[in-house]
């Protein structure tokens, strides 16, 4: 058993999702229940195969360029492009987080549509976006790489555009109202195309250049490290130029400021699923983009750019704080959140530390958890009032006892209450920012590293804010005669899970250091030999 899931798990991981799509398109869409079936056995076998690849992992062998369950087969051979796949602490809390996700997506959707009402489509959709995103987190080809990345365009784009939000909207320059779902969705499509075009041209560009510094034109992640640790693209004008072709790929999907004004409008618009699933794991490709494959590449340009990225990560952490206080859509204020939870993250990675970037990846972890149950929370309460508008949907608690308590206790662990999953990932972020790597200047890391705790206040405050205004008071009138109904085992049965994590991790965060440190500090000693 062991041996072929050697060479086959993570195949089965990243492609059974696909398989469950493919069987699903030979169901009748008047056979509902064979549908949701088929998407919860796809789902659900891709995340027990996940947890068995935990359980059989090396933790004691777990270091940077060391990478297990690798297979590694020629696919394009005319350019040296492998179906290389593997996965090593880095990458697998991140694959499990996917896996999971995508499972408690579709129990959620169970009984929980937006119109048109169509789950083979959305189902089917579902499961094409759970394989890019799978395969993206242990693709170790850039050619393989940037096909799994390209892959979860398309499917949030129709989410967006068929399931999302119809509210008639003005665009500036356009005297016709279009449909805010459209307006979201082609803006998405867009940005992320914008940059994953920069993203190729730096592939294509260490593509040819390792051929000049070693003999072999190769797209294989793994010997580009290699390559990258000992100094081999030392050019500064090629190093300059990829790395910020790597830079505008990867810091739009984060999304980092200036680059993140398609969240906003993508996550107001887009399906409840489409916004968790956006959410708790679209936006970790650009994160992870990073930490896999621009550091260790081109660790000399990482140093370069690391002050820049810094003070970028610091502006998104005020900046979202900020437009969350200014929001009056409760789903949009979550939006705005994210901008904001990620620079911590980003910032971590620009200390290039083993701390920070451990605070980057738990960071992740945490926001996939919390903000992803945010998501779940907001869409619920929008199906029962019709309406997302703080100032409508005060004395939650009181008629929805059960969501309005999650809520309370979800908004807790978004602001970084010590205990809960996402104090680390920030706490950790600052610290990493008071030493970062030698030869960064202290005086811009530790400056951000104030600004960012100043961030943390800001989020504590709209966050209060916003409990305030949805939880607290009086119910409206207008909802008092209505028997609205608390959480239905369906919606229980997805967000459970998250609360335990959440709680888990916040307890007991060696849950996801022991799959990290060692990974993390071998790249770090490595690539920056520190």
């Amino acid at each position: 058993m062991m041996e072929w899931f050697d060479s086959w798990g993570l195949t089965v991981i990243v492609f059974l999702p696909l398989l469950g799509a493919l069987v699903m398109g030979f169901i009748p869409s008047g056979n509902e229940d064979g549908l949701k079936r088929t998407a919860l056995v796809a789902s659900g076998l891709a995340f027990l195969a996940s947890i068995y690849l935990v359980l059989q992992f090396d933790f004691g062998a777990s270091g940077y360029n060391q990478y297990q369950f690798e297979v590694t087969e020629t696919w394009i051979g005319a350019i040296n492009a492998s179906y290389h796949l593997g996965v090593d602490g880095i990458s697998l809390p991140l694959l499990v987080l996917s896996t999971f996700i995508v499972v408690l997506s579709v129990i959620y959707s169970w009984n929980h549509w937006d119109e048109p009402y169509n789950p083979k489509a959305f189902l089917i959709l579902m499961m094409i976006l759970a394989t890019g995103m799978n395969g993206t987190f242990v693709a170790l080809d850039l050619v393989l790489f940037f096909i799994f990345f390209e892959v979860v365009l398309l499917p949030m784009y129709f989410m967006i555009g068929i399931w999302g939000d119809k509210t008639p909207r003005r665009i500036p320059g356009f005297r016709k109202e279009y449909e805010t779902r459209l307006y979201a969705a082609i803006k998405f499509f867009l940005f992320t195309l914008f940059g994953s075009a920069f993203m190729l041209l730096g592939f294509l560009a260490l593509y040819f250049e390792s051929g000049d510094v070693s003999g072999v034109r190769t797209f294989d992640i793994p010997t580009l490290t290699e390559l990258g640790a000992t100094g081999a693209f030392t050019d500064p004008t090629f190093a300059f130029l990829v790395f910020g072709a790597l830079f505008l790929g990867f810091a739009v999907k984060v999304p980092m400021w200036p680059l993140h004004t398609w969240l906003p409008d993508a996550h107001t618009a887009a399906p409840t699923v489409g916004s968790v699933l956006l959410a708790a794991i679209l936006l970790k490709l650009g994160s992870y983009g990073f930490v896999r494959i621009s550091l260790p590449i081109l660790p000399d340009e990482a140093m370069s750019w690391a002050p820049a990225i810094a003070i970028l990560a610091v502006i998104g952490i005020i900046y979202g704080s900020l437009a969350c206080l200014a929001q009056t859509d409760m789903k949009r204020l979550i939006a705005f959140s994210s901008v904001g939870h990620m620079g911590f993250v980003m910032l971590g990675i620009a200390t290039l530390t083993d701390v920070g970037i451990n605070a980057a990846i738990i960071g992740m972890v945490a926001h996939g958890l919390i903000t992803g149950l945010l998501f779940f929370l907001a869409g619920s309460m929008s199906h029962r009032y019709h309406t997302r508008e703080m100032s409508r949907l005060g004395g939650n608690i009181k008629l929805l006892p059960i969501i309005g308590g999650i809520l309370a206790f979800t908004a807790m662990a978004s602001l970084g209450l010590p205990g809960l999953a996402g104090f680390w990932g920030e706490f950790m972020s600052l610290v990493g920012s008071y030493n970062p790597l030698s030869g960064l200047p202290l005086g811009v890391f530790r400056t951000s590293m104030v600004l960012g705790a100043v961030g943390t206040v800001l989020t504590a405050g709209y966050m209060l804010w916003m409990l305030q205004r949805v939880n607290l008071g009086e119910p409206s009138a207008e909802w008092t005669d209505h028997d609205l109904g608390d959480a239905d085992r369906y919606e229980l049965a997805s967000w459970v899970p998250l609360i335990v994590l959440i709680v888990v991790i916040g307890l007991y965060p060696r849950l996801v250091f022991n799959s990290t440190t060692e990974a993390v500090t071998s790249m770090v000693e490595m690539v920056f030999g520190s």
